[in-house]
């Protein structure tokens, strides 16, 4: 038996002004896929156009969730922004290279190098080590932790039919 989540984690941070790192951990596929969409559409909206995605913690990830990356990028092109991907594990590398989505979806070794292509040219000095800030999310450490949003989708659909 397959141990199946609906559950996917994104951790947001503030490096910069306009720039927002979002670690993804789950597995992005045709349940968690709108989810990742709807969150990280939302943090494009909300303020930070230049989105890195970490997919270090992404254990699968599906036609459905290269679909959900393809349509970020839309997203943060139409903001005026950019989407780029760090820690892209093995297997999704491969799938963005087979469909040549590598081609048009910057990958980078690193969040911070990242980082640095996307804002080359910026002023950065104020916020630089800011982190998002959630009404529910507490703390007062005063270190910059970034919010966990758990996001999770339990409807479940099914279109196919057999035979």
């Amino acid at each position: 038996m397959t141990d199946v989540t609906d559950t996917l984690q994104l951790t947001v941070q503030r490096p910069r002004p306009g720039v927002a790192i979002a670690t993804v951990a789950g597995e992005v596929d045709t349940r968690t896929a709108d989810t990742l969409r709807r969150e990280a559409s939302g943090i494009l909206e909300r303020g930070c156009p230049r989105l890195v995605l970490d997919l270090s913690q992404v254990g699968f990830c599906d036609s459905a969730g290269l679909s959900a990356l393809i349509g970020l990028w839309h997203a943060a092109q139409a903001v005026g922004g950019a989407l780029g991907l760090v820690n892209v594990p093995d297997r999704l590398m491969r799938m963005l290279v087979l469909t040549g989505v590598d081609a048009v979806l910057p990958v980078h070794a690193t969040a911070a190098e990242a980082v640095t292509a996307m804002t080359a040219g910026q002023s950065t000095s104020a916020g630089e080590h800011g982190s998002v800030t959630h009404p529910a999310a507490g703390g007062g450490s005063g270190e910059p932790t970034g919010v966990q949003r758990t996001a999770s989708d339990s409807t479940h659909h099914s279109s196919a039919e057999p035979g």
